[in-house]
């Protein structure tokens, strides 16, 4: 048995780096895998948002190259007057949009009393990073089997965060994805600082797929593209952004959201790097 406080997250009780695989709902749908040679890339709206605009964005994104839809049915926002989401009607959205196109869907979870829900619809479940030490709430996806996708917290170090995994894991539920999505420093010239050390560190300690969001590690949109490269470089199993048809009419988050055009030549380049160490998109 591992000394480490985290037994079942430690790169030690596994032989072989852990793949998430998430199951296909859709007949005909390609087959999603976290964690192996390719990179898997996560991308949509902050919020779901209209029927129309949720089918363009996930058509869009498709057609880039992303194999996941992300948005979010219930927002945790800092503000209590800020939008906080459709709730049960953005995961009909969410559903709907993957039987069209085939598409598996992200969404977060705030509350135990709603993780039977969103585990039962969504693709992946994501705990954000204002949620990350919730330990109630990290028992209880711990014991679905429902993928997770664990947000590194605000101010958080890497073992609390593995610790964290360690809850899920403890609970019954193997299938974890750990995302850096930027910490808190003393630096405001960005929303966030992205740690991109931690996408090694955190490979080095853990058989856990990781993941980047360069969307909230940065917080502004000119940001995003060379962070994913580097995200990438740097070893990542997964990137999620934000993209929207119109970024300025967003419902939240448009001033770090790319458009399709430039989501579109971030995918390219994304390619290319990925290519050249050895792995897919």
């Amino acid at each position: 048995m591992s000394e480490k406080a985290y037994k079942l997250a430690t790169i030690e009780a596994k032989t072989e780096r852990s793949l998430i695989k998430i199951p296909v709902r859709v007949k005909g749908a390609e087959p999603v895998v976290f964690g192996g040679k390719e990179i898997v890339v996560v991308a949509g709206p902050c919020s779901v948002e209209t029927p129309e605009i949720m089918l363009e964005t996930a058509l869009a994104i498709k057609k880039a190259g992303a194999k996941i839809i992300r948005a979010g049915a219930f927002k945790p926002r800092s503000s209590p007057y800020a939008f906080q989401g459709l709730g049960v009607e953005g995961l009909r959205r969410l559903a709907k949009i993957r039987e069209k196109t085939g598409l598996p869907f992200i969404t977060e979870v705030m509350d135990t009393r709603d993780v039977e829900l969103v585990s039962e619809v969504a693709d992946v479940v994501q705990i954000g990073a204002r949620n990350m030490q919730n330990f109630s709430l990290l028992k209880a996806v711990g014991r679905k089997g429902t993928p997770v996708l664990l947000k590194r917290g605000l101010a958080n170090t890497i073992e609390e965060w593995l610790m964290s995994a360690e809850y899920i894991l403890a609970n019954g539920n193997p299938n974890v994805i750990l995302c850096e999505r930027g910490i808190r420093t003393f630096e405001r010239a960005t929303r966030n600082t992205l740690d991109l050390n931690a996408v090694p560190v955190a490979k080095k300690l853990t058989h856990l797929p990781v993941a980047v969001d360069p969307s909230h590690g940065t917080g502004h949109t000119y940001l995003v593209h060379p962070m994913a490269l580097a995200a990438v470089a740097c070893g990542a199993d997964s990137i999620m952004v934000e993209v929207h048809p119109d970024p300025s009419k967003a419902t939240s988050d448009g001033q770090q959201t790319q458009n399709f055009a430039q989501f579109a030549a971030m995918m390219k380049e994304i390619k290319a790097v990925a290519e050249a160490i050895g792995r897919t998109i």
